[in-house]
């Protein structure tokens, strides 16, 4: 190295004169408060009637009433608050979004009952509900997958939205034991609720012998990939029939955690062979970019099943990079119809 380049490099990186991170890292992990990817918290304000200013609310939906399998996702919200090391600052985006939004952590949804699902999903509803008349974009952690129907039901009143949805199964089954609230069924009855357009809607990383409870989604017109599928097409491919089946409309996005492969996140209720790598469903999301994303979730992690953590890091590494496809968002400042 030149002597002239080594001087500018002490003189540019060189300690304590030196350039700084982009960001605050002071503080020990161990002396951060616990919320969702350190966002500032506001807890408690969801049910209240002055709800926060932000642009992005990240909020908790810890109910798991509607599984039919392995329960426990209720503590999902608890498990994404403990971690730390993800985010702020996303590398390829070459953005870091709490710096460009006002995102704050809202707590978790307040439910008036542990034990009645019809009356945990209107309290879902009526919360997202006052976030959208507030103009926040919800992102939520659940929770059983059942939380998304009473989140599509109060963001897609105004006008249907469309649906990128990553999962081992498409969750569009009719009623099981005579209830049609449940995990297994949440976008067959959000299509039939007139808030999802299922013509609209992508399916991606189906597999396993539930495919014949399925039925709804290729009747209704959505697009199904399975893991075959994405094997054949690769990463990019993926990415391309994603874009051209949402097109330009208001997109959510729901992330199943067991679209991955249980070896990578064993700690879910419903867990199938086969799955996605964490690698792959990172890239994918990342080439999402540029899409009107207007809200999303992250469902179905349940910590007890996982005591290495690792189903919690990734799920929360996913809920930043929805959180980076929100603020990327081109409708990022509209309002959703109300």
């Amino acid at each position: 190295m030149h002597p002239d380049r080594l001087q500018h490099l002490r003189r540019q990186f060189g300690w304590p004169s030196g350039d700084t991170t982009p960001t605050d890292r002071s503080q020990q992990g161990c002396a951060e408060p616990l919320t969702l990817l350190g966002a500032p918290a506001h807890h408690g304000a969801t049910q209240r009637d002055g709800v926060p200013a932000c642009d992005i609310g990240l909020i908790g939906v810890p109910m798991d009433l509607g599984v039919t399998n392995r329960p426990g996702a209720r503590f999902g919200p608890r498990a994404l608050r403990a971690i730390e090391r993800v985010g702020p600052y996303h590398h390829v985006h070459k953005i870091e979004p709490m710096q460009q939004r006002r995102v704050l952590d809202l707590g978790d949804v307040e439910m008036r009952s542990r034990y009645d699902l019809n009356l945990c999903h209107a309290d879902i509803e009526k919360t997202f509900s006052a976030l959208t008349r507030a103009g926040i974009r919800p992102l939520a952690v659940g929770g059983d997958h059942s939380i998304t129907l009473p989140i599509l039901k109060a963001l897609g009143r105004g006008a249907p939205l469309a649906l990128i949805h990553f999962d081992a199964h498409c969750d569009t089954e009719g009623p099981i034991d005579g209830r049609k609230f449940h995990h297994g069924g949440p976008f067959r009855e959000a299509v039939l609720e007139g808030v999802l357009d299922s013509e609209r809607t992508i399916q991606i990383g189906i597999r396993g012998a539930a495919e014949p409870c399925w039925a709804f989604s290729y009747a209704s017109g959505m697009t199904v990939l399975h893991m075959e599928d994405v094997d054949m097409l690769g990463v990019a491919g993926v990415v391309a029939r994603a874009r051209a089946v949402v097109g330009d409309a208001p997109v959510y996005v729901s992330f199943d955690v067991d679209v991955l492969d249980p070896s990578i996140t064993p700690g879910t209720g419903t867990p199938e062979a086969g799955g996605l790598s964490a690698r792959q469903a990172i890239a994918m999301l990342t080439g999402l970019a540029g899409l009107n994303v207007v809200a999303g979730d992250v469902v179905e992690v349940a910590p007890a099943y996982d005591p290495s953590v690792s189903t919690a890091l990734t799920a929360a590494q996913i809920l930043f990079e929805i959180l980076c496809l929100m603020t990327l968002s081109p409708g990022q400042a509209k309002p959703l119809a109300p």
